[in-house]
């Protein structure tokens, strides 16, 4: 008897404002380190834990998220939560692909920065019970206690990009030539965006 294995998806939340090769790096990290089937990306209407005053409109990001994972059939583009507004819960959002998606398997991936913040997340320990966490080291943070050990490692590229950062360049009139992808830095010269 053949038993097939459940589809496996890493999901990839965030505000993608804008998205950047860290990104990319770290779900291409997830997805050969625990063996997943595609990554989705999610982006966040307005997130709950940062200031929505340098977010970019909902079109834009969801545009640059598209150009940058055109031709990557791993990697998928999803805009749930864009489409739902109001704020972006990640239980929300898990529950709602769970009812579409009941035979997947869902892993929630995060950098090993936000593993402190999961107790603030809504509803956190009923998102822990319905997927696993994929917690990618990063440089300078020691993961650990209660939350840590209902997480999996993942060991993968240091990539010291941020979303901040690239704002901050763009403002400062410096480039970000080779932290976003071309497509993605194309079309932020072309519509002006973050000046």
């Amino acid at each position: 008897m053949v038993v097939s294995r459940r589809h496996r998806v890493g999901l990839l939340g965030g505000s993608f404002n804008p998205v950047h090769l860290g990104h990319l790096i770290i779900a291409q990290d997830a997805y050969e380190q625990a063996r997943l089937d595609e990554v989705w990306f999610i982006p966040c209407h307005r997130p709950p834990h940062k200031s929505a005053r340098d977010l970019a409109a909902a079109a834009h990001r969801w545009v640059m998220l598209c150009k940058a994972l055109a031709g990557d059939s791993r990697f998928v583009p999803l805009d749930l939560e864009l489409r739902r507004g109001g704020i972006s819960y990640s239980v929300d959002t898990l529950e709602e692909l769970r009812r579409i998606y009941p035979t997947t398997q869902f892993y929630f991936i995060i950098g090993a920065d936000g593993v402190a913040d999961l107790p603030r997340w809504k509803d956190a320990e009923r998102l822990m019970q319905m997927c696993q966490f994929l917690v990618m080291e990063r440089p300078g943070f020691v993961i650990e206690g209660a939350w840590a050990s209902r997480c999996r490692v993942i060991r993968g590229h240091h990539c010291n990009i941020s979303s901040h950062d690239i704002r901050a360049r763009l403002r400062a009139g410096k480039s970000i030539r080779y932290l976003v992808p071309d497509s993605v830095f194309r079309y932020i010269r072309l519509r002006k965006l973050y000046r």
